[in-house]
């Protein structure tokens, strides 16, 4: 009932009813005037002989205190009759309160009204803090909800122990090829024990600032390790290992579990893995319905039967079974092989990051809660990932990188020199070692070009200030590799057109050079940079040491004529910027499949 209900005033502010009990620390409702009152009488009532009877009906309200009976002040010179039989009684209290003084009369000294102003906060304060712990208490009821969504296995210590955030980052992402669930039946081989058809070693940096999505090719020839391995009843089993085998036998194949992908990872790469999750076809269906769809770009119209693909060319907005056919299909894109498939696959991650961390994601609270009921019922991970709070703090820190940052590329690999009918491919002996060598030290992709641009920088600058005249420059020209008769060639070029009179032919150097330098002394780059803009010299061919002695005696620079020297007059500038046509992939970028 409201405050109208109980018999108070009219236009009694609901806030006025709660007082601060400043003995107990607690907000009681009191429906009649605070205590201690004021000594001014109240309006004169009827006599109690005379009083109405009590409404019919009415009851006590359940869990309530009750609201002190409003006391009536005696008339002067008239004494107050009390009906046989019946007490009064005082008003009621809380327990372990102490007893409050009755009315006061004339003298007594008013207590000090608190404000209305102050009365609403607090009823508002009160109202607020409800509101929290009621939604603290639905949000940990969700938590547990999430908590209850996630399957994980035992990493069967293939992994690190778990990521840290003050160090570099390795997680492990497992595709597999298993038909579980509604209308994935129809897909290929039904009855797959669920191989890991795509596989991505994601690796952040220990700043956060770049990282590097390295997908490993299903049908890598490689060795599979023995794997312990935790059965479903808690026993431990060792999986024997196999030799010379598709990378993708590493999962399902007789047992064994992603920790057995994990060390296989290791074994391949060196570097090992701090988690791992697993998604199967359901994954992709639910995770790209939950955000709403994600938009790929398609080069050509795509028809592939075996996928169930069928996109016209242009942009599209995918979801559900279409996402699924989309990084499914190989034989519509490219080569139609694996290899093709891989690069539609990292296509579409980086649209699907790009999606999660759009404002459109972020700021629908709808989706949000579909993408985490979405998340932790699609993915498996592993025992050191099992809860909603490791998930979130993972997420945290995978939130900190911008998806320009982010590189894509594939083991690199050729095709399976003992094959006839190419059907497997084996590492790239001279390119592989090194890309695994940059994800160990924590060098990711980004890194080495952020690092080419700081060191192009440099070499730029060497090419920046003064110039001395023509006639200044002393240089020895020595033939490094170029085409017989270039030393001579290029000093008649500069002494007769160019006016670099002080110029000599050393004659050979010791040594065969690939590209053309020009050495120099600290008190020569005035001298260096008038003759690198006479020969067409870039910053990187400019070598800042020391001067040698000409024939004259004096200090002078040495130019060797390298095997990149095309003939006197000829620029020795290599281009700023990769041809037209060479293929790049960072997830902020739109990438259409062909």
């Amino acid at each position: 009932m409201d405050a109208q209900g109980r018999g108070r005033a009219d236009d009694v502010d609901p806030a006025d009813q709660w007082v601060l009990n400043p003995n107990t620390g607690e907000y009681e409702l009191r429906l009649g005037p605070s205590a201690p009152r004021s000594g001014v009488p109240a309006p004169r009532r009827p006599r109690s002989s005379e009083a109405a009877p009590p409404a019919r009906g009415r009851k006590e309200a359940r869990g309530r205190t009750e609201a002190p009976a409003r006391s009536r002040p005696e008339t002067p010179g008239r004494s107050r009759p009390e009906t046989p039989g019946r007490a009064v009684p005082p008003p009621r209290r809380r327990r372990g309160a102490p007893e409050e003084p009755l009315p006061g009369r004339r003298g007594r000294r008013p207590a000090k009204k608190v404000s209305k102003s102050k009365k609403v906060l607090l009823w508002t304060g009160g109202t607020m803090a409800f509101v929290l712990v009621a939604g603290a208490g639905a949000a940990y009821f969700y938590i547990e909800h999430l908590n209850n969504n996630i399957a994980s296995v035992s990493d069967d210590g293939a992994s690190t122990g778990g990521f840290s955030k003050d160090k570099a980052i390795n997680i492990l992402l497992i595709g597999t090829d298993k038909r579980t669930g509604k209308g994935n039946g129809s897909y290929g081989d039904a009855g797959s024990v669920g191989h890991a058809d795509t596989t991505i070693l994601l690796h952040v940096s220990k700043d956060r600032s770049n990282a590097t999505a390295l997908s490993i090719p299903r049908d890598l020839i490689t060795d599979v390790p023995d794997c312990p391995t935790t059965q479903e009843d808690g026993t431990q089993k060792i999986i024997p290992g196999t030799r010379q085998v598709r990378f993708n036998t590493s999962l399902g194949q007789d047992g064994r579990t992603p920790s057995c992908t994990m060390r296989t990872v290791t074994e391949l790469t060196g570097v090992k893995p701090d988690n791992f999750m697993v998604a199967d076809f359901n994954a992709v269906k639910t995770l790209t319905s939950a955000v709403g769809g994600v938009e790929v770009c398609v080069g050509k119209d795509l028809d592939d039967p075996d996928s169930h693909l069928k996109l016209s060319k242009g942009m599209h907005t995918i979801e559900g079974e279409q996402a699924l056919a989309f990084v499914r299909t190989r034989h519509a894109v490219g080569f139609g092989g694996d290899l093709s498939r891989i690069g539609l696959q990292q296509q579409f991650l980086s649209a699907l990051m790009r999606k999660l961390k759009s404002n459109d994601t972020l700021t629908s609270p709808s989706k949000m809660l579909d993408l985490a009921e979405a998340g932790t019922k699609a993915l498996t991970v592993d025992s050191q990932l099992d809860s909603i709070g490791k998930l979130k703090d993972l997420g945290l820190e995978l939130g900190k990188l911008n998806t320009k940052n982010l590189t894509f590329t594939t083991v690199p690999v050729i095709d399976n020199p003992a094959e006839k009918v190419k059907a497997t491919v084996v590492l790239n002996e001279s390119t592989a070692p090194q890309v695994f060598d940059m994800i160990r030290n924590d060098v990711s992709f980004t890194a080495v070009k952020e690092q080419k641009k700081k060191e192009a920088a440099a070499v730029a600058a060497r090419l920046k200030g003064t110039k001395a005249p023509a006639s200044d420059v002393r240089v020895r020209i020595l033939n490094g590799g170029a085409v017989a008769g270039s030393a001579q060639e290029t000093l008649s070029w500069l002494q007769n057109e160019e006016g670099v009179t002080k110029s000599e032919n050393a004659g050979n150097a010791p040594a065969s050079l690939a590209k053309t330098t020009l050495e120099y002394g600290p008190d020569q780059a005035d001298q260096a940079r008038r003759l690198a803009d006479i020969m067409g010299l870039s910053g990187a061919a400019m070598k800042p040491g020391k001067s040698v002695t000409n024939d004259q005696g004096l200090p002078a620079m040495t130019l060797t004529l390298g095997k990149d020297f095309e003939g006197a007059g000829v620029s020795l500038t290599a281009p700023t910027k990769a041809p037209e046509g060479v293929q790049k992939s960072t997830a902020d970028k739109v990438e259409c499949a062909k």
